[in-house]
């Protein structure tokens, strides 16, 4: 009588096991095939985005001028104003929206895992404040020695001023956290008034700049990707890759973050290390990609929820998700941005705080808890 209730236990936790497999396969699938989804999304806004502007090109046009570049084809064959819209100012802008979308919300993702908090973004821990401020003072004092603030020489002293000031930032901030104990809260509270800080400092430079300094200035905080180039693009893609693998590497260790910090410990995880290396890697990205477009909000906030909400709080699939629909989600506004009022172009700043705010005070409204806590859907 033992031995039969034993092999009727072991069929049942055979069965049970069984089942539980079958349920992580079909959430798994669903993850993956959410990915697919993504990534078909943002190959269609590719071809959209390349074909519409004030000059408008065929698909046919578009993948004419590529095949010139990739195989030598005929003169005959040659469009040079589609060569020139295509390779010189379209492809460079849109591969540095796709760029910026995913550092902004891979980072917004990361952050908002490791802080355990849903209305953190790469923006709250100060990093616009200190991009903004070293821009300002790049724009506003560097521009009698380099010339114009957007020339040439003028675009890259800008961007590593803002850079080095958005890293610096993360440094203090982290700093602070690191004498008063590391938390969530310390590192949220010494953000945000450190981005105050900086924001008085530019509100400063912004009183003392002469008017064709300020207009510059000014150009710059709404952000947008008018300055793109190849360069840029060749810059950025390989650091925000990096990061991004880096992050993906830590993604189970974060999964076991949100469920508690006292369980993430008791599981080994060492989460003072945990979280200097993904914020590190989640500013120098971020902080690399706002150097060159300025400041674009909602991207890394708005996106991550979107994600969770869809397939859950793994990070193992919700960073690479984040990413995807942030590079949709900005590529869409860029788009719009360049061609909505064409000729004229609407800062990309605008349309995303257009488009995210009333989004985001909606999935306030209707957020549900298990969003946030749940690690799957």
């Amino acid at each position: 009588m033992l031995l039969s209730d034993i092999k009727t236990n072991t069929a049942g936790v055979a069965d049970n096991f069984l089942d539980i497999q079958k349920i992580y396969t079909q959430h798994v699938i669903k993850k993956i095939t959410f990915l697919g989804c993504l990534a078909f999304l943002l190959v269609a806004m590719i071809l959209v985005s390349v074909c519409v502007g004030t000059a408008f090109l065929t698909i046919g046009e578009v993948g004419q001028v590529i095949a010139n570049k990739l195989i030598l084809s005929s003169p005959a064959s040659f469009n040079s104003l589609a060569d020139t819209v295509v390779m010189q100012l379209r492809l460079p802008r849109i591969l540095l929206a796709i760029v910026t979308g995913i550092s902004l919300a891979g980072a917004g993702a990361v952050m908002q895992g490791i802080l355990r908090n849903p209305l953190v973004d790469p923006y709250t821990l100060g990093l616009s404040g200190g991009a903004a401020f070293g821009a300002a003072l790049a724009i506003v004092l560097g521009t009698s020695i380099l010339g114009p603030a957007f020339s040439v020489a003028g675009k890259y002293v800008i961007a590593a001023n803002a850079f080095i000031f958005g890293t610096i930032t993360m440094i203090l901030v982290y700093g602070i956290a690191q004498i008063k104990g590391i938390a969530p809260e310390t590192l949220v509270l010494g953000g945000v008034a450190l981005g105050y800080l900086f924001a008085a400092g530019v509100s400063a430079l912004k009183y003392l700049a002469a008017p064709e300094v300020l207009k510059d200035l000014v150009v710059w905080l709404m952000g947008g990707m008018w300055g793109a180039s190849w360069d840029q693009v060749r810059l950025l893609f390989p650091l925000v890759l990096l990061c991004l693998a880096v992050l993906l590497r830590y993604s189970w260790d974060i999964n076991t973050l949100v469920a508690g910090e006292e369980i993430a410990v008791s599981l080994g995880v060492k989460v003072n290390r945990l979280r200097l290396i993904c914020l590190t890697a989640s500013t120098l990205a971020a902080s690399a990609t706002v150097a060159f477009t300025g400041i674009i909000g909602f991207i890394g906030l708005v996106a991550p929820h979107i994600c969770r909400m869809l397939i859950g709080n793994d990070h193992r699939f919700l960073i690479p998700s984040s990413c995807l629909l942030g590079a949709v989600l900005l590529l869409v506004a860029d788009t719009l941005a360049r061609t909505i009022m064409a000729p004229i172009e609407i800062p990309v700043g605008i349309i995303t705080s257009l488009i995210g705010a009333p989004f985001f005070m909606y999935l306030l409204v209707k957020r549900k808890r298990g969003w946030w806590t749940s690690s799957s859907r």
